[in-house]
């Protein structure tokens, strides 16, 4: 008899043992609920200057003479996209100011694309978006406009300079 009542009683407190560990892990599981608020910010960055490049033309101008191609590059530095809607090429300096530097010869000596003599020429062949760190390469003419009613002698061995304009 007193085996079994050894039995029973480890039995007992074997069982007494397990339903505290049990009661402590169902007490683990009991919570509160509650709401609650807070607040936190983003900076927004903004847009980047486009990078615009070219390569210069091969071969001479002369007045009513064949075009040349020039080709150009147009590179979004940013870290983010950005929508390319045009790019603009004139004869100009390099701050876009009219160009004056040589007697005798000026922008309305010279065409741009399809646009007339003088003019600036708007290219929308790139136009879209650009993904960070993107390049594209587009193209365009320039050729010596034939002024029949006025020299072009201040044009000769002159550098024309070009002007792009992305946005």
């Amino acid at each position: 008899m007193k085996r079994l009542f050894r039995s029973r009683r480890a039995l007992a407190v074997t069982a007494a043992a397990t339903a505290v560990i049990v009661g402590s892990a169902i007490g683990a599981f009991a919570f509160f609920t509650a709401n609650g608020n807070g607040t936190g910010s983003a900076t927004v960055g903004t847009s980047t200057s486009w990078v615009v490049t070219s390569t210069a033309v091969s071969g001479s101008l002369t007045p009513g003479g064949p075009a040349s191609t020039i080709q150009y590059y147009v590179t979004n530095p940013s870290s983010g996209h950005q929508g390319l809607a045009q790019v603009v090429i004139s004869v100009a300096n390099s701050d876009g100011s009219p160009w004056t530097s040589v007697s005798g010869c000026s922008a309305s000596d010279f065409i741009i694309g399809t646009a007339t003599h003088g003019a600036a020429y708007t290219d929308t062949q790139l136009a879209g978006d650009f993904t960070p760190g993107q390049q594209q390469t587009a193209s365009v003419t320039i050729q010596m406009w034939n002024n029949p009613t006025t020299s072009q002698d201040g044009c000769k061995l002159a550098t024309v300079p070009l002007y792009l304009q992305a946005s």
